[in-house]
C-alpha cells in the first residue's frame, strides 16, 4: 500500500496519491466452480476457461455500496490525526447503483461518517471511471486552493447474479478508495481520455422488464465488439498514448513500466503490441486471482506495483484503462 497521507509545504501544485487502501476477499472461486457455469453455453464456457483467470474473489451478501464504505473506512482509519478529513468524495458508479432515485454516494459519505465533505459521482463510463475520476480529483486541487484532498472510491460486484459476462470477461468483487494531495506520489505528470458516443448501447441489462435475479447483460454485437470497438482502441489508444508522452516531454523508452485493466490475458499481447512496451506482470497476476474489477483494476495494480519496492523516485508508469462504453484514458505517473 502507499504511505499515508503527510503534509508538504514544498510540494508546490504538484498532483499525485497520498494513500490507497483495497478491500480484496480471501474467498476465491474457481470459475468452473461458479453456479452459472454448468448452464452456459459450449463457446460461453469456453470464453470463461480460457480467459486466463483462474479463480475470482467472492464477498457475498454485499453490495458495492457496502464494499466502498468499507474501503473508505479503512482509509480514513490509516489517515486519522496525519491529515485533514478529505471534504471531497467521488464515487465511481457500480455497474448497477443499490438503489433508484436514491444516493449511493451519499449513503457512502454517511456510513463512513465524512461530514462536510461534497459527494458526487462519476459515472457512465465503466473501467475507465477510476482514471477520469483521479484527473477530476487533480483539476479540482489545482482550482481550488483551499481543497486540501479528494477521496475515490469505488465497489465492484456484478449486475446481477452471475460472473461469466462473454466476450468480454469474468467479473470478481472488491473495492477500493484513494485520495489525492498536494505533494502526494506518485505525482499526476500527464493525463488523456476520451469517448465515443456511437457505442453507448452494445451492452445493456433489462432491468425495468423482469426482477433483479434474472438480469444479464447482454451484447448487442460481439463481432461489434471484438472487431470494431478493438480497432477504435487499438488507434486511439495508441495516439493517446504518444500525447501524453509528448505532453509530459518523454520518450516512450523513459517509460519503466505500464499497467492496464484486467480483463483477459488475450488483451495484454495485444496492447503490447500496440505500445511496443510489455505489460507489468502483476496485472496478469491479479487477474488470475481476482477476476475483472472493473474500476478497481488499475487502482489495484498501481497500488500493488508502487508496493513491491522496486521503482526508484523519477521512474514512469504508464497506465492504460479502457471500457466497452466507449472510454478510453492514458496517465503517466512519476514515481
Amino acid at each position: 500500500m502507499t504511505a499515508p497521507d503527510t503534509p508538504d509545504s514544498t510540494a508546490g501544485a504538484a498532483i499525485g496519491i497520498g494513500a490507497i487502501h483495497c478491500v480484496l476477499p480471501t474467498e476465491r472461486v474457481p470459475v468452473a466452480g461458479l453456479p452459472e457455469f454448468d448452464g452456459l453455453d459450449p463457446e460461453a464456457a469456453e470464453f470463461a476457461l480460457g480467459s486466463g483467470i483462474t479463480t475470482v474473489g467472492v464477498l457475498e451478501d454485499r453490495t458495492a455500496g457496502d464494499l466502498a464504505t468499507e474501503a473508505v473506512r479503512g482509509l480514513l482509519a490509516r489517515l486519522d490525526g496525519q491529515a485533514r478529513r478529505p471534504g471531497t468524495l467521488m464515487l465511481v458508479g457500480p455497474r448497477a447503483p443499490d438503489v433508484l432515485l436514491g444516493s449511493d454516494v451519499c449513503r457512502v459519505q454517511a456510513d463512513a461518517k465524512l461530514d462536510g465533505a461534497f459527494a458526487f459521482t462519476v459515472d457512465g463510463l465503466g473501467c475507465t471511471g477510476s482514471s477520469a475520476a483521479w484527473a477530476l480529483g487533480r483539476d479540482l486541487l489545482l482550482a481550488d486552493p483551499s481543497r486540501d484532498s479528494v477521496l475515490i472510491a469505488h465497489g465492484s460486484r456484478p449486475t446481477g447474479y452471475d460472473r461469466v459476462r462473454p466476450p468480454v470477461t469474468v467479473i470478481g468483487d472488491g473495492a477500493f478508495a484513494m485520495t489525492l494531495v498536494r505533494g502526494g506520489r506518485p505525482v499526476l505528470r500527464a493525463h488523456r481520455m476520451e469517448t465515443d458516443g456511437t457505442f453507448h448501447d452494445l451492452f445493456r441489462v433489462d432491468y425495468k422488464q423482469v426482477p433483479s435475479y434474472e438480469w444479464r447483460e447482454e451484447c448487442a454485437s460481439p463481432d461489434r465488439y471484438r472487431f470494431e470497438l478493438a480497432l477504435h482502441s487499438r488507434m486511439r489508444l495508441g495516439r493517446m498514448v504518444d500525447e501524453v508522452l509528448a505532453d509530459a516531454g518523454v520518450a516512450r523508452a523513459d517509460v519503466t513500466t505500464a499497467l492496464m485493466q484486467n480483463v483477459t490475458a488475450g488483451a495484454y499481447a495485444f496492447y503490447e503490441s500496440l505500445l511496443g512496451l510489455p505489460i507489468d506482470p502483476v496485472c496478469g497476476e491479479h487477474l488470475a486471482a481476482y477476476g475483472h474489477l472493473g474500476a478497481m483494476d488499475v487502482v489495484l495494480n498501481l497500488d500493488r506495483r508502487l508496493a513491491r519496492g522496486d521503482l526508484r523516485p523519477g521512474d514512469l508508469v504508464l497506465v492504460l484503462n479502457n471500457s466497452p462504453v466507449a472510454a478510453w484514458a492514458v496517465t503517466l505517473w512519476e514515481v
